[in-house]
């Protein structure tokens, strides 16, 4: 029988068991003041601080640079820690080797075919660094920008408030976007992100987050024996360049038909054109709740072998699924093993690719006097 996870944590707290970073075993713990150490130096001399928050059992690391996950741990069925989130454990490779592991993203989360796009008829031309196209905000994304970090305590819950202001015209971007975007632990151990900007001047904006999950532990091997979960009849199909084609297609009698939970290995080697293209999973689902008010259901991930699980809530109406495919074995993590095709995934709650190219598609236009508001949060169990 699968145990409650909170039943797991306070067990383990009974039974007087002291927890280590990788493999430990988890003991219950109320929120901690959020505590700054310096993680390293940019080329400039910059410096990059690492921020560790514990609450409800989750232990979570931020960096300064690109607000990253640097590690996020939580336990099993057993009591015993890992760090599920992909990543470094060095300024260094961040910088330059990083596939975004656990960054913000912005501004533009995802694809804009070809970087452009037109808005009250005048055309933009944004960082090209995708092939053809514009990927995650360019070729200097949030993903490596310093973010300036304020911590928080409220009442049981613990965070963190990271700002950056994004100038008019960077990365081919219209107006001067000023963000804010809230990590907060909760009492229950739930890893809560709210987002929110504001612009000067007519511009688009899609933020999110990029963590690389194995709920076996980062470094641990593939990720393909997951059972994934999500709540959506339809999902995008894109060309070659990965650039949603406008068609909203059914999931139906596909491999993309995440409805009831399955395997991720299942189908992720069928020869299905879509899988050919992408080299396995990277699309979006169109979530069936659509855009709503608040957070709600929306996926949720599992590992049978250690009884993790995360489930995602969002007010986003869609859902990228990136099975990993473009890890290659030339990354090494903190446990010293290497990051290979499958071996991690994403899960990023968003608006849809290439959306200020499809007038189908939700909008993802910011106008001044307008404040741009999105939540994600991750539920943890065991």
């Amino acid at each position: 029988m699968e145990l409650n996870r909170r039943t797991v944590i306070a067990g383990a707290a009974a039974a007087g068991i002291a927890a280590t970073t990788l493999g430990g075993t988890a003991h219950a713990t109320g929120g901690r003041k959020p505590v700054k150490t310096l993680f390293g130096k940019l080329a400039d001399g910059t410096k990059i601080y690492s921020w560790s928050l514990e609450n409800g059992g989750t232990r979570l690391k931020v960096l300064s640079y690109g607000g990253i996950v640097q590690s996020l741990e939580i336990p099993d069925r057993r009591g015993r820690y890992a760090n599920v989130s992909a990543g470094f454990d060095n300024v260094e490779d961040y910088v330059a080797k990083s596939p975004y592991f656990g960054a913000l993203i912005g501004r533009y989360g995802n694809r804009i075919g070809k970087g452009k796009f037109t808005l009250d008829g005048k055309d933009y031309q944004l960082s090209v660094n995708d092939g053809e196209q514009s990927l995650h905000g360019g070729a200097k994304g949030f993903d490596k920008r310093v973010w300036d970090i304020e911590p928080f305590t409220k009442g049981s819950d613990v965070g963190l408030h990271l700002y950056y202001t994004s100038v008019d015209g960077e990365m081919g971007y219209p107006g001067t976007l000023k963000t804010k975007v809230t990590y907060t632990l909760t009492r229950h151990g739930d890893w809560r992100i709210d987002y929110e900007a504001t612009t000067d001047k007519a511009t688009v904006v899609n933020l999110t987050s990029h963590v690389y999950w194995n709920l076996a532990g980062a470094g641990s091997g593939t990720i393909e024996d997951h059972e994934l979960q999500i709540a959506a009849s339809r999902y995008t199909p894109t060309d070659a360049g990965l650039i949603p084609t406008g068609e909203l297609a059914k999931v139906a009698g596909t491999p993309f038909d995440f409805g009831r939970a399955k395997p991720i290995g299942r189908d992720i080697r069928v020869a299905h054109p879509q899988l050919v293209t992408a080299k396995g999973f990277d699309h979006n689902w169109v979530l069936d709740k659509g855009l709503t008010a608040r957070p709600e259901h929306v996926a949720t991930l599992r590992d049978p072998a250690s009884g993790r699980t995360l489930k995602i809530a969002t007010n986003e109406p869609g859902l990228q699924f990136y099975s990993g495919n473009f890890l290659d074995g030339t990354l090494t993590g903190p446990s010293g093993r290497t990051y290979r095709q499958g071996d991690a995934l994403c899960l990023e709650t968003q608006h849809f690719p290439d959306s200020p190219n499809k007038p189908k598609f939700p909008s993802t236009v910011l106008r001044p006097g307008q404040t741009y508001r999105t939540t994600t949060v991750h539920t943890f169990g065991c």
